[in-house]
């Protein structure tokens, strides 16, 4: 029997960790137990199933990171059904898309969420039932108490194929409309013998606390697949993570392990170097999403003593497949290939490219999705046989690391010169007034491209910022590489993931 539920969820009763903690909920002091969940996953199933809930059916779950959301989620897996996990934070509209391109015959909506799909759901031709998480609020809708109540005995677990669909993610669309990625059973496991067993060494006895939420694939590894690989405990938060809340919850909870996001560890670094760091029993701390700024990095490990394990993964790729290693961190670069993947890096016409020249990062590992949902085209243009195309741009250095230039649709050329965004930004991030930025490519009065700044102030803006910032790069990476504009603004758009959407910058130039 290969189906992942299984392995993460049943094996822990069998082992003898049935008492043991798997989550606890920030805030509400509510723990579930291995064996609880194995139960409670186990009623889910035969209630879905009792429901009328098909295998391979889809299952929309719109819920925030609370004890429900894994006890649903490897519910759905053992009854066979789809779970696809739903961004928190989007709008009506984008759910309605979404709900109709999946076409979940089931949708479970956290209470606080139910408004804001409510006016599409009437209109939806495949929703059959609806499930909600802490009261009804809506007609033709189902409890989770009366969903759960209406079966007393687990169901079992579904025998399922190693390539089988396990659930679906939605691509958090950083470059325009989310896609649906469907990943399969194995997919979890194979993230946890990779990067969760070699590159963070995930330990029965850990604590893990994510900022990173359920919906997000960095999140779900984090939270789910990496603790529950080895019967460690998850801390859950619902509440949006601020950096004086997320320090608190370090202090308080006392994690061994914490996940963030570059633009939230910035925002932290600024807090703590006010209001001094959390007395928290860390032992490593993690960063995805984007390419953490080199000066994010040193400053964390001066305020906490602990290094940041800078790593890049996608949603096609489950979670992290280039990464920093413990006693083995460069900041500035995504480190090397976790063991078990192979990365390459190739030109505009496929061929490889050499040492310290930009190419395309492609990757092959056994966690990579099956494709996108009814986006042929696109499922070509990205799953090229055993290899994915990350649409990142990186240089290979000499000693074997990887350092980010930018998206592919980000990169531009300055005098023939290709320049990478992501440099110019960490080198305007690197002066003590900026708190984060965004580079863009912009038109000259002549019509050629130069570097764009959008730049987040942090505290009183300087004097002649603008021309402080021009020289600051110019020392840096070089007179030619300065931004010709500077823009400063209240805060630069982003996804609920922490992704920088430059597209929405790039309209405005």
């Amino acid at each position: 029997m290969t189906n992942a539920a299984t392995f993460f969820v049943d094996r822990h009763v069998m082992e003898g960790r049935g008492d043991k903690t798997a989550f606890r909920e920030v805030g509400t002091g509510r723990t579930l137990s291995y064996g609880e969940l194995a139960d409670l996953s186990g009623r889910a199933a035969a209630a879905l199933m009792g429901h009328g809930v098909q295998r391979e059916e889809r299952m929309a779950m719109l819920v925030l990171d609370q004890i429900e959301f894994p006890i649903l989620f490897w519910g759905a897996l053992k009854a066979g059904v789809v779970a696809v996990p739903l961004n928190t934070l989007l709008a009506t509209q984008v759910y309605d898309v979404i709900l109709r391109d999946s076409r979940a015959t089931t949708l479970v909506v956290s209470e606080a969420l139910l408004d804001v799909v409510t006016p599409i759901l009437d209109d939806n031709p495949y929703l059959r039932r609806i499930i909600v998480i802490g009261g009804e609020g809506y007609k033709n809708t189902i409890s989770y108490v009366d969903f759960m109540a209406c079966m007393d005995t687990p169901a079992g677990t579904f025998e399922a194929s190693a390539d089988e669909t396990a659930f679906w993610l939605y691509s958090s669309g950083s470059t325009g409309q989310p896609k649906g990625v469907h990943h399969v059973h194995s997919a979890m496991q194979a993230t946890a013998d990779t990067y969760g067993a070699q590159v963070l060494g995930i330990r029965e006895d850990d604590v893990v606390f994510s900022a990173a939420k359920f919906f997000f694939a960095y999140g779900l590894g984090n939270s789910m697949t990496f603790p529950m690989s080895v019967g460690a405990t998850s801390l859950i938060f619902s509440g949006r993570p601020t950096p004086d809340g997320v320090v608190d919850i370090l202090a308080q909870e006392r994690p061994t392990i914490f996940c963030g996001v570059p633009t939230l560890y910035a925002a932290m670094a600024a807090y703590m170097e006010q209001h001094g760091a959390p007395n928290a029993p860390l032992r490593l701390s993690i960063s995805a999403g984007e390419a953490l700024p080199e000066d994010v990095g040193r400053r964390w490990l001066k305020l906490t003593g602990v290094d940041i394990l800078d790593g890049v993964g996608s949603t096609e790729m489950l979670h992290i497949f280039l990464s920093n290693a413990p006693g083995n961190v460069v900041y500035g670069t995504s480190g090397v290939a976790v063991p078990g993947y192979d990365v390459r890096l190739v030109d505009e016409n496929g061929r490889d490219v050499g040492i310290d020249t930009v190419g395309e990062l492609l990757v092959n590992g056994a966690s990579a999705a099956g494709g996108y949902w009814n986006k042929r085209d696109k499922s070509r243009d990205t799953f090229e046989g055993v290899w994915t195309r990350t649409g990142d741009k990186y240089e290979k250095r000499a000693d074997g690391r990887f350092v980010y230039c930018g998206r592919t649709d980000d990169m531009f050329k300055v005098s023939g010169i290709w320049v990478s965004p992501f440099e110019v930004e960490q080198a305007i991030s690197s002066h003590a007034a900026v708190l984060e930025c965004a580079v863009v490519a912009a038109r000259d009065e002549d019509g050629l491209e130069k570097p764009k700044a959008y730049v987040v102030v942090q505290g009183e803006r300087p004097d002649g910022l603008e021309d402080l910032l021009r020289e600051h790069v110019k020392d840096r990476i070089g007179k030619w590489k300065y931004p010709r504009w500077i823009e400063c603004v209240e805060s630069l758009p982003k996804t609920a993931t922490g992704k920088i959407q430059r597209f929405k910058l790039r309209e405005d130039v």
